[in-house]
């Protein structure tokens, strides 16, 4: 059992005895009240799942296993050279609860390394999907063919005992993680460089062998990747992508199949697609506006016009955060030491200086200030990585660690199939008249 695997199998069997404790003794407990509002509006905000990982907090953002990001961006080791931090190190918070020593991290970006093999038939697949098919989808489909190399999935046909579910699902998830920066640079070169592809370099980190096999081999690409890698990893359990593994993996699906639910949800325009939304509006105000360097009067005014037409400020707002979300200050800091002249950088900043003044002015909305999206494709773009409908299937590679990390959590800890009661709009609106009766008469 590799060293890993034996902390992560330490780590859960003690949890899982405290939380079975728990639940034993006050599993009657009510942890939330549900509105009708909640119920029409996409559940927002209802208590009503365990994610480990990490966790929202609405003032300062996403915290890894209680690590916020400027903490994590100097308490996660940095190996070969690199000024950020590397994901294989974030895999192993989340998944064990310890901050990596640099060994650790070392010792899993070589493991992944290892593992990292796709098979001729996974090859052959990619090659016989058409170009013009979307980068995500393309993805998806290779992760749904993967599958045919699950060990959980052959394993539980043999019938396994369920004590034995969290073993399997480590491993697949351990090999899958390792696979996704092939398979996703396999579909980056074959789409946009005419299948002109560049073999792995083992020696190299996950991410730093990501960057090399997508054709961007500068230290700064590399440490952007890292930085990218690490930010967008996890996003507590309530996301779209991350409920979905969830959901997915409740069924006792595999990870080849849980992770290819979340994918499909990250694709959607509301959730991972708004970064490449980001880019193409930032290109239509250019384009409106006739400069490549608005003022910041000019970018007012084009808000304002963009509000008045009904259409929302790609990359603004958040369901959780009342601030500006760290993942887009750390990306902030990032361009501030590399590429501060940068012309849309540039942009990015002065659209950071007017937006959020506007929609306060609007006095609806709840938070004015930019997330993650709102920054990543102007530094992806400074280094020539212009594609704009790959962005998600990179947000896609990173948000695997998070929520493929909580899918070993979820069957360490057994938890049962996800089955919400739902409700007609006719028992709802008996709900209401049944609860104006009792309020009429106590009064």
């Amino acid at each position: 059992m590799d060293k890993l695997k034996a902390l992560f199998k330490q780590r859960f069997s003690s949890a899982a005895e405290e939380i079975k404790t728990m639940v034993k003794s006050h599993g009657n407990m009510i942890i939330d009240e549900v509105t009708i509002d909640q119920v029409y509006g996409g559940m927002r905000g209802i208590e009503s799942m365990v994610w480990e990982t990490s966790s929202l907090d609405p003032q300062e953002g996403i915290r890894f296993r209680g690590y916020s990001i400027p903490e994590l961006r100097n308490l996660l080791p940095k190996i070969n050279g690199a000024t950020e931090p590397l994901p294989e190190g974030l895999f192993w918070l989340m998944l064990t609860d310890q901050l990596p020593t640099e060994d650790d991290v070392r010792w899993l970006s070589q493991e992944w390394s290892r593992r990292a093999k796709l098979t001729n038939a996974d090859y052959e697949l990619l090659d016989h999907l058409d170009s013009a098919i979307h980068p995500m989808t393309q993805f998806s489909i290779a992760i749904m063919a993967m599958q045919s190399t699950s060990l959980f999935a052959v394993a539980y046909h043999d019938g396994m005992n369920k004590t034995n579910y969290w073993e399997y699902m480590y491993e697949d998830c351990m090999n899958l993680i390792a696979k996704l920066p092939l398979v996703a640079a396999y579909v980056y070169r074959k789409t946009f460089f005419n299948g002109a592809h560049i073999p792995a370099d083992p020696t190299l980190d996950w991410s730093a062998n990501f960057a090399h096999m997508l054709g961007k081999d500068s230290s700064e690409f590399r440490d952007l990747m890292r930085l990218y890698m690490t930010i967008h990893a996890d996003h507590e359990g309530g996301n779209a992508s991350a409920h979905a593994v969830h959901l997915v993996g409740s069924t006792l699906s595999d990870a080849y199949l849980s992770l290819a639910g979340g994918m499909n949800a990250l694709a959607g325009p509301l959730h991972g697609l708004a970064n490449q939304e980001v880019m193409d509006w930032i290109y239509d105000m250019i384009r409106d506006l006739g400069t490549n360097t608005p003022t910041k009067e000019q970018i007012a005014e084009y808000v304002k016009t963009t509000l008045a037409h009904g259409v929302v400020v790609p990359g603004y707002g958040h369901a959780v955060l009342r601030q500006p979300d760290p993942r887009f200050m750390a990306q902030r800091d990032f361009a501030q030491k590399h590429c501060p002249e940068d012309p849309m950088v540039q942009i990015v900043w002065n659209v950071f200086e007017v937006v959020p003044e506007i929609l306060q002015s609007l006095g609806k909305i709840k938070n004015p200030w930019p997330n993650v999206d709102a920054h990543s494709g102007a530094l992806l773009e400074h280094y020539d990585l212009k594609e704009h409908n790959f962005y998600t299937v990179m947000f896609g590679v990173s948000r695997a660690l998070g929520v493929l990390a909580q899918l070993c959590w979820d069957r360490a800890y057994n938890l049962p199939l996800e089955r919400p009661k739902s409700l007609t709009s006719d028992e709802i609106k008996q709900f209401v008249a049944s609860q104006t009766i009792k309020t009429t008469v106590n009064v």
